[in-house]
């Protein structure tokens, strides 16, 4: 098996949910492929701030697909960035906000900033919780800089949701994110990864990923060698022959030579 870079999923696949700190094996993992010039790039919804601290033994050996491939770094400099056309993001912002019924948070992600409008309905707490730098706004208007990608937390789950947002705003990539998350960016894992790859003299097909959610469907379609989370759902089991129940039991394998 050849290959060059590792990209992972966090949020259901390196962490199950709920989990704030990674298992110590990953960071000798990622530790021991740099030294093999396998370079490892965690590929989130998350900003920049929040998987540097995440990542933070290993993080000068790392990639970060920030903001689900709106946002690359590497190096603590900023490598590419695809911002949401203004009017877009503010028509998608406003239009989560209203159609949720109350139900709904929208976050508004800048470079390295989350701007949040917020209901008091677990938002807030999350994104303290994963330590992204944010600030609270009362209108999409009020972002000062780039828009790369625009989100809606639903505190009781996506399910009354999916149907009314992801066909709506298939031009911005809509997608289900995870329980609570709806996203929308004109960007996507699978644009991130491959910008990734350009940058850095990588064939796509020596790229090994995981992920557990549709959001990284055009991640694991890019990639060479594509494994689904067994705690996936069964559509996604099944549109992927690779499954595995933890990134580091693959990573052991590849470490080892018997994969």
């Amino acid at each position: 098996m050849s290959v060059k870079m590792i990209c992972s999923d966090l949020d259901g696949t390196l962490l199950q949910y709920g989990k704030k700190t990674l298992e110590p094996l990953i960071f000798v993992q990622i530790e021991a492929l740099a030294d093999r010039g396998i370079l490892f790039c965690p590929a989130s919804g998350r900003q920049y701030t929040s998987l540097r601290a995440l990542f933070a033994p290993v993080a000068d050996r790392c990639a970060f697909l920030c903001e689900n491939g709106g946002v690359l770094y590497k190096e603590e400099a900023c490598i590419g960035k695809t911002p949401m056309p203004r009017a877009l993001a503010e028509e998608i912002a406003r239009d989560l906000w209203e159609r949720s019924e109350g139900e709904g948070e929208v976050m508004l992600s800048g470079q390295n900033c989350a701007y949040l409008m917020e209901r008091g309905l677990g938002m807030l707490d999350r994104i303290k919780f994963i330590g992204n730098r944010y600030r609270i706004i009362r209108d999409p208007a009020d972002v000062p800089e780039d828009i790369v990608k625009v989100s809606v937390y639903l505190h009781e789950g996506v399910g009354p949701y999916v149907d009314r947002f992801v066909p709506r705003w298939q031009q911005a990539n809509c997608a289900v994110a995870g329980p609570y998350w709806i996203d929308t960016t004109l960007a996507n894992k699978g644009t991130g990864v491959r910008a990734l790859c350009t940058a850095l003299g990588i064939d796509p097909a020596e790229v090994l990923a995981f992920g557990d959610n549709y959001n990284d469907t055009a991640m694991l379609d890019l990639v060479g060698y594509p494994y689904i989370m067994d705690g996936a759902a069964e559509p996604l089991r099944a549109r992927y022959p690779r499954h595995t129940p933890r990134p580091e039991a693959v990573l052991a394998r590849l470490l080892d030579g018997t994969l």
